[in-house]
């Protein structure tokens, strides 16, 4: 089809045929300049009572960033004729607009009027995950689940949530069941990997791990969870080659450096283990365990400066780490002292 040909004028009088054609351009042109053309042509008329191409209207704006313009067209297609649709669009709208409460009440209030749609739930549950709302967000996803049993998003937050809750051994249960619904790939036996080695099952950690590997071939990721298997089991050969491999496939894998300058200074390698501290610093400046081991190793070694800057700026990267404020009002009594 031949977008420039068209004759807008004519062909909102065919009905079904526009609305195909502003679809076409939609979503497989995605030319929504083209596409909101036709759509103004089709509700010249100030008095237009057609709510489908209100939203499409919608669409358009959003899709080039004039969120207002969306958002005034998805409220008057919601006032002539209620649709979920509509109302998933009009909360994107106000997401991007960074407004997450007004988006979450009017989702709330679509909930109301179509009780039971699974999509409606499913944006409400990532509106409270993105206000770092849990307890909402769960119970958001375990309604999704009662309704839709079989929803892959729903039982891989619920599983991560369950994670990162310290429940290892729940959050399984649903690692499990998106296996058998066929849902097979390298991250959910990496997953279910750390399920199993948190849950102290470190044979079963172990083959899992191996499945993600055959899986995603190499992985830098997969092996530094391999290494943390190691450090786990006292290992340290295993943990230490695992790390090896990671940086090999990712020279930009701080994580492994930071665990590999760990292994060095047990070793005591104390010149080997600094410099993998201080190259993890600079490759992830955002994490604080390089600048903490940097600090702890730097203090034993007797330089007191050094870890005294390497541990405040552990101290501004994590506020919550206690350890590294005991360090720093060490360091501190000691300098005063001198």
């Amino acid at each position: 089809m031949d977008i420039s040909c068209l004759d807008f004028s004519k062909l909102v009088h065919r009905g079904s045929m526009s609305k195909v054609v502003c679809d076409y351009l939609i979503y497989h042109e995605q030319n929504p300049t083209r596409a909101l053309e036709l759509c103004a042509e089709a509700t010249r008329d100030p008095n237009s009572k057609d709510w489908w191409w209100k939203a499409r209207l919608g669409k358009c704006f959003y899709k080039l960033g004039l969120y207002r313009d969306a958002e005034r067209h998805l409220l008057s297609s919601l006032q002539d004729q209620y649709m979920a649709r509509s109302a998933l669009e009009l909360s994107k709208v106000y997401i991007r607009l960074d407004q997450p409460r007004t988006a979450l009440k009017s989702l709330e209030k679509a909930d109301e009027r179509s009780p039971g749609e699974t999509q409606i739930l499913l944006a409400i549950a990532r509106i409270h995950d993105l206000l770092h709302a849990t307890t909402p967000s769960v119970h958001s996803y375990k309604v999704l689940l009662s309704l839709d049993a079989s929803n892959v998003e729903g039982l891989s937050c619920l599983a991560a949530t369950h994670f990162y809750s310290y429940q290892p051994e729940i959050s399984l249960r649903y690692f499990r069941r998106l296996l058998q619904m066929g849902v097979a790939g390298p991250e959910i036996w990496n997953n279910i990997g750390l399920c199993c080695f948190y849950s102290s099952q470190f044979d079963l950690a172990l083959q899992c791990f191996g499945r993600a590997l055959r899986c995603a071939d190499d992985n830098a990721n997969i092996w530094y969870n391999i290494g943390h298997l190691g450090v786990g089991i006292g290992n340290s050969e295993l943990a230490y080659y695992s790390f090896k491999i990671a940086l090999s496939i990712d020279s930009e894998h701080a994580e492994s450096l930071c665990n590999l300058g760990v292994l060095e200074a047990q070793a005591r390698n104390v010149e080997a283990a600094l410099a993998m501290f201080r190259s993890a610093q600079i490759k992830a400046p955002h994490i604080h365990e390089p600048f903490f081991n940097g600090a702890l190793l730097s203090f034993k070694l007797g330089n007191l400066q050094d870890s005294f800057v390497m541990v405040s700026n552990a101290r501004e990267l994590n506020r919550n780490c206690a350890d590294s404020e005991e360090l720093k009002a060490m360091l501190l009594r000691l300098i005063q002292a001198f």
